[in-house]
């Protein structure tokens, strides 16, 4: 069995992580599938998924503030439209997630959730939810 449904998104800042943990799992539960797995994927090309920590709000900040070290936004960029650095994070984080599920849930450890992460915003975005099993 396959079901999908698109999850919206809206950030309020440049750069952002968004919990949407319940909201996949809301989908995965209104989707019957007991085990399998599902994927969480990005429809944009300036924000990414990441599966982090959950307990520690310092861990997002670390997590942000070492990207911009590492792809700052005022590097000489060609892309004209002012989001370049946008783009590179959003490839280096990743589009998309895959997570077990058992039991109708998904399969995170204590301190995992699945974030969006925003490098473009602040915007209205949307997740695509892909639940495959049985």
């Amino acid at each position: 069995m396959v079901h999908y449904a698109e999850l919206p998104v809206n950030s309020s800042h440049r750069s952002q992580w968004i919990d949407i943990t319940g909201g996949v799992q809301s989908i995965l539960s209104s989707s019957a599938i007991q085990s399998g797995v599902v994927t969480i994927s990005s429809l944009h090309t300036t924000a990414g998924i990441t599966i982090n920590e959950n307990a520690d709000p310092d861990v997002g900040r670390d997590f942000f503030r070492q990207l911009e070290r590492i792809v700052p936004a005022d590097a000489s960029y060609h892309h004209r439209e002012g989001n370049s650095d946008s783009h590179v994070k959003a490839s280096m984080v990743g589009l998309s997630a895959t997570i077990p599920v058992q039991s109708g849930r998904c399969v995170l450890g204590t301190w995992q959730s699945i974030y969006f992460c925003e490098f473009d915003g602040p915007r209205s975005r949307r997740v695509s939810v892909t639940c495959i099993g049985e």
